[in-house]
């Protein structure tokens, strides 16, 4: 298991996207992840970006 941190301006379920796109790129055998942490960024009383810290579960070769 490892903790990444994805971040997108649309939303959590594009930033948890975003994620796993990156986690799979470096890791084999991806094969779940948990939302540890979501939270927002505001500016201007406007979210502006969706921040999510992801615990990915994968199988070691």
């Amino acid at each position: 298991m490892t903790e990444i941190s994805a971040r997108s301006t649309e939303s959590f379920e594009e930033a948890i996207r975003t994620g796993i796109a990156r986690a799979t790129e470096t890791l084999r055998g991806v094969s779940s992840a948990w939302v540890k942490e979501q939270q927002v960024k505001v500016h201007n009383d406007q979210v502006t970006e969706y921040r999510v810290n992801l615990l990915v579960t994968f199988v070691l070769e």
